[in-house]
């Protein structure tokens, strides 16, 4: 018997029991809408974390004080002052970096006549902007002199712009106040809205580091430096250099215990990576069970016709059908409907994934291998699950399945 034959038993049997091969595919449709939704969310959450963490800079590194003991007592990072000025002035010097920044920060309120906002104000150098990737809207970045002089002039984020300047005033040249120092308005950043954590990278103030050190906090040292390699590739070239730098700055010798902890953005890329990558192999394990349910209904569906048409499979045998054309007719029956339970759970998965992206809008990336994966996984689960009714009915005896009752 040709395929093309068996083919249309397949569907003539199929459409005489309607409702019970939907309801069978049902299981198929839901597993296989339900993984590529999932892997649709998890990648494009990978994406949107990994192009956010480039925007912020690839090729950044950041240093901070480490841990360390004094007369026996551990203290923790934000308790040491290893890192100094003369380090910064050091680390301008390196081959490996194309700009450097130091930091130091302090929280208070923002007033601009009636209107005020809480925020925090971040001393940096000139440099903080190309190693950030953040630029200028109008206005200008304060200058070496200004940080010279410990100048009361700051470059502003459009979070703290909207908040003191609700009526659209040009912020330029107007006179903000921190903690009671006045600060003159220099510039204006280009928006950047919300990071994939949810932080606001527009809630920012920028004024000379001297400044805050000076004039805010009365300090010496450095909360952190923030330099960038000169590209992606020497990132991990210029870690070496700086922790080099650093070290013999602070005279530790070799076998030394470092004061400071230098961290890069390919480091945090990788660690949120291969935790957006475990979370997403979790969603889309979950979702793989209802696979697994949808081609247990196959089997029992498939076994539950087998019984009922037994006659039918004897009177097709006495009639000369071999047993391959039997096992080949229940075969195709259970791949039809996890095929076509595929299908609609591809469209049905893309559709719910790009409604997610439109509701909610969280970012989505539907792979073409996400679909293709997950049609062919269904298309095995139809083959494996059909295989034992459709080798039972292939090996029924003709006279004893004629007798059936």
């Amino acid at each position: 018997m040709n395929g093309l034959n068996l083919f249309r038993i397949a569907v003539h049997a199929l459409s005489n029991n309607k409702t019970r091969a939907f309801l069978t595919m049902l299981g198929i449709i839901i597993g296989v809408a339900s993984v590529i939704t999932m892997l649709a969310i998890g990648q494009g959450s990978k994406s949107s974390i990994e192009n956010q963490i480039s925007e912020m800079g690839s090729n950044m590194i950041m240093i901070y004080p480490g841990e360390s003991r004094m007369g026996g007592v551990k203290l923790s990072a934000s308790e040491m002052n290893t890192l100094k000025i003369e380090d910064y002035e050091s680390l301008k010097e390196l081959d490996y970096l194309s700009g450097v920044s130091p930091l130091v920060s302090s929280s208070g309120q923002y007033i601009f006549g009636a209107n005020n906002y809480p925020s925090a104000i971040s001393g940096v150098s000139p440099d903080y902007l190309s190693i950030r990737q953040l630029k200028l809207a109008s206005g200008a970045m304060f200058s070496e002199d200004d940080i010279r002089l410990s100048a009361k002039v700051c470059v502003i984020g459009t979070t703290i712009k909207n908040n003191l300047f609700p009526n659209g005033e040009d912020p330029i040249g107007q006179i903000i106040r921190f903690k009671k120092i006045p600060f003159q308005v220099i510039g204006v950043l280009e928006s950047k809205g919300y990071n994939s954590m949810g932080t606001d990278q527009d809630e920012i103030v920028l004024t000379p580091y001297t400044t805050v050190m000076k004039r805010i906090l009365a300090v010496t040292h450095l909360k952190s430096i923030y330099a960038s390699a000169i590209t992606e590739e020497q990132t991990e070239v210029a870690k070496q250099e700086v922790s080099e730098a650093l070290r013999y700055n602070h005279k530790i010798e070799s076998g030394g215990v470092d004061d400071f902890n230098i961290r890069t953005q390919e480091e945090l890329a990788s660690m949120i990576s291969s935790t957006s990558e475990l979370m997403t192999t979790l969603l889309a394990c979950v979702a793989a069970i209802s696979l697994l349910v949808g081609g247990i209904g196959i089997m029992n569906i498939m076994y539950v016709s087998v019984t009922e048409r037994t006659k039918e499979i004897g009177l097709r045998m006495s009639v000369g059908a071999k047993g391959i054309d039997i096992l080949s007719q229940f075969l195709i029956e259970s791949l039809l409907i996890s095929v076509t339970g595929g299908i609609i759970g591809v469209v049905l998965g893309c559709s719910f994934a790009l409604g997610v992206n439109k509701l909610v809008h969280w970012p989505i990336e539907i792979e073409t291998w996400t679909i293709l994966v997950s049609f062919a996984v269904c298309s095995f689960t139809g083959v494996f699950f059909g295989w034992y009714p459709a080798k039972k009915a292939a090996q029924l005896d003709p006279i004893d399945a004629i007798r059936y009752e």
